[in-house]
């Protein structure tokens, strides 16, 4: 049997009604959030909008969070996934992209740039670079721009499964590169 995350407690005292404990829990994720957000928004006051969101659907759906179905830190990654996501949506904005063959240079914040910069940040930039161009585009708008296969597929104009077998492809090569 796994400990509980700090999260996952503050999470449960949230569910309470604890708002002390949902001012913890900001100030432990609120920069990881932020970081979600800004990935997928590309506008840091869009992002903390989105952040401030994503921390009022947690404090309304806090009782939700399920430990046995996954970790609190994903759980929150999630909820402020969508919340940028539907302020995206509502914008009706598109999603810029890391790829410099679509003509997007995106602003990353400072602690985004920090990971980046770091060893870790360097290896998977170099494993990204040694994909195909298909594979690392596909893979840049799923998992770090926050598009489903059918919007990666509509944005590249192209099957469905394809986008899919290219993803998977390249998702495979990274996990093989990366260990």
């Amino acid at each position: 049997m796994r400990a509980e995350s700090p999260a996952a407690t503050l999470l449960a005292e949230v569910a309470r009604g604890d708002r002390r404990a949902l001012r913890a829990l900001y100030q432990q994720q609120a920069t990881r959030l932020f970081g979600i957000a800004h990935a997928i928004l590309r506008d840091r006051e869009a992002a903390a909008d989105a952040v401030q969101d994503a921390f009022l659907r947690i404090s309304q759906r806090a009782a939700q969070f399920d430990p046995a179905r996954g970790e609190a830190g994903a759980w929150l990654g999630a909820v402020a996934r969508y919340a940028a996501l539907d302020l995206a949506r509502k914008r009706g904005r598109e999603l810029p992209t890391d790829d410099p063959a679509l003509g997007d240079t995106p602003v990353a914040p400072e602690a985004l740039e920090r990971v980046a910069a770091s060893a870790e940040g360097r290896r998977l930039r170099d494993c990204l670079s040694a994909l195909d161009e298909k594979n690392r585009k596909g893979i840049l708008l799923a998992f770090v721009h926050g598009l489903s296969h059918a919007q990666v597929a509509a944005r590249l104009d192209l099957p469905l499964g394809t986008v899919k077998a290219w993803i998977r492809r390249g998702l495979l090569q990274l996990r093989e590169c990366l260990t």
